[in-house]
Parts: structure tokens; C-alpha cells; sequence
């Protein structure tokens, strides 16, 4: 019946696996965790205990594929048209997670988001940023994810039938930066695949410590220029590069570049604060993608 698929890298997946598991059985219906691990650099010893837990397995790859390939992959071994991907560093919020999701197997094709929550507990300074930005741009409503549910399908927490998976892959050509899931909604949408939001989320516990969230960042800039001059998606399928193509249309390219010249140290100041601020994250972003070349 169901498929639960989890690429990691670098990361103790073990813990999600048994908690996965453990609601499966509950629930009492066939299932199977499937954990590929995109050639880690850093040996995680207690993931190797998942080829241990009932109807789980742990695949390490040889060599790194990224992160449209390693999902992917992960489709096209799963035994069942169900399908549940995950990213390694969440958890379920609740005991049901499982059953939540079962109860949304019927007959039609589709794609089910079960959405994201941030712990309320305030994390250390260094992960401050990545923690307010989750809170504020992804752990959003049911009612606000439906209201543009193609965008709001975050690749970390959703249920899929097998098919769909047929007409819409993850793009293994596109550099393997950021913003692979953000394609693969574009595509859905262009396809009208049904997309349904629930409540049904999962923590997201993996914050990144803000010199990685920064460079993550930049990563994910170039890869949203990159699907635009690609015409891989609209310029204005997302808020950021709406403002983009507005700069480049009205030649005001150059003027944001002298501001993240000037205003960069200041920005960065804040954003590495205890209380950083959207609006200088958001001054930063559309600053630094107007300065990347071609």
C-alpha cells in the first residue's frame, strides 16, 4: 500500500525509521522505508541499524547523484503506488501521521502536502535566522498553502501515487543547488496534476547555522536565475523572481547592485543578530541575485 521514501546525507535518519515503522504497524496496512543515503561525507554508524527495523532498508550510494536524481531513484525502487517522501531531518508532530495519510488513499491521482512546523522553542543565535524565516515563509495554514498550492508543495512532507511520478520527475539536469522542488511543482502545474493540502505536518528540526543558511541561500539565487533564463519556469512563478524580471525590465539592475555593494555588511549584521529581519533577508536576496552573472 504505501511507500515511504527518505533520501539523507550526513544525517541520523535512524530515529524518524523507527517512528515511521512503528506507526505503520499500528495502523496495520503493508508498507515498506526506503533510505538512500546520496554518499554521505560524513558516516552516520547508527543508520546502518535500519535494515534491522520491519520492512525498512538502508541503500548507501557509490557516488553522489544529487538531490532530483537520489528522489528519483528512490521512485522508481518503491514496490507500492503510494508514496510518502521525506526529508531525513524531520519528524511527525503527531501519532496519527501515518493513519492521517492512509485516510487520504482513495481512487484519484494526486498529490497530498501534509505541510511543516518549527519547533516553538527559540534555537541558538547561529540558527536564529533559518528558524525565523521557517516560521514565517514555510510553516504556513492549510487555508494559506491551498491559496497557491503548487508553489506551497515543499518536497519534505508529501504523499503522491506512483503515476504522477511517471509524468513529473525531479530534473536531474539542472545544477544541483536548490530549487529542484520548486521545478517540480512548475511542472505539476503545467500538467494540472490535483494537489490537496492537509494539516498533517512534520517537524523540521535540520536548521542550518546562518555562514550555511547564507551559502544556501546564495546556491538556491543562482538556481533560480538559472531555471529563469532557462525558461525552465515563469519569472513570475515566485515572488523573487517577479522582482527580478521588474528590475531587469525597468534597467535597474546596476542601482540594486551598488546597494548590496554598500549596504551588504549592514545587512549581514542583522540577519547574524538575535532578531533578524525579513524585510533586510528579503534586501539581501534580491540584491545578491542581481549581481550574479549570467
Amino acid at each position: 500500500m504505501l511507500s515511504i521514501l527518505i533520501p539523507t546525507y550526513n544525517y541520523n535518519v535512524y530515529p524518524l525509521v523507527c517512528e515511521l515503522s512503528a506507526q505503520c504497524q499500528t495502523a496495520n496496512i503493508p508498507f515498506e522505508v526506503l533510505v538512500i543515503d546520496d554518499h554521505s561525507t560524513d558516516i552516520v554508524p547508527e543508520n546502518t541499524k535500519i535494515n534491522a527495523v520491519p520492512n525498512c532498508s538502508f541503500i548507501v550510494l557509490e557516488n553522489n547523484c544529487g538531490r532530483s536524481a537520489v528522489r528519483n531513484l528512490l521512485a522508481k525502487k518503491a514496490q507500492y503506488n503510494w508514496l510518502l517522501f521525506l526529508d531525513s531531518d524531520v519528524m511527525p508532530t503527531q501519532t496519527n501521521f501515518i493513519s492521517s495519510y492512509i485516510g487520504q488513499i482513495d481512487n484519484e491521482v494526486k498529490l497530498v502536502n501534509g505541510g511543516i512546523l518549527y519547533p516553538d522553542e527559540k534555537p541558538e543565535k547561529e540558527k536564529i535566522l533559518r528558524w525565523i524565516y521557517g516560521r514565517s515563509r514555510e510553516a504556513l495554514s492549510v487555508k494559506s498553502r491551498q491559496q497557491n498550492p503548487y508553489l506551497s508543495c515543499l518536497s519534505l512532507n508529501f504523499l503522491v501515487h506512483k503515476s504522477i511520478l511517471n509524468q513529473v520527475k525531479f530534473n536531474e539536469s539542472i545544477p544541483n543547488l536548490r530549487h529542484e522542488d520548486t521545478l517540480f511543482s512548475f511542472n505539476l502545474k503545467e500538467k494540472k496534476i490535483p494537489v490537496l493540502h492537509i494539516h498533517n505536518p512534520v517537524f523540521h528540526f535540520g536548521l542550518d547555522t546562518f555562514d550555511k543558511a547564507i551559502k544556501k541561500e546564495n546556491e538556491s539565487l543562482y538556481a533560480l536565475k538559472y531555471l529563469i533564463e532557462k525558461n525552465l519556469i515563469a519569472a513570475d512563478y515566485i515572488r523573487m523572481g517577479q522582482m527580478y524580471s521588474t528590475l531587469k525590465k525597468y534597467q535597474l539592475t546596476p542601482l540594486v547592485q551598488l546597494f548590496h555593494r554598500f549596504a551588504k555588511p549592514f545587512l549581514m549584521k542583522n540577519l547574524a543578530s538575535q532578531n533578524p529581519s525579513m524585510l533586510f533577508f528579503d534586501m539581501y536576496r534580491i540584491s545578491y541575485l542581481c549581481t550574479l552573472r549570467n
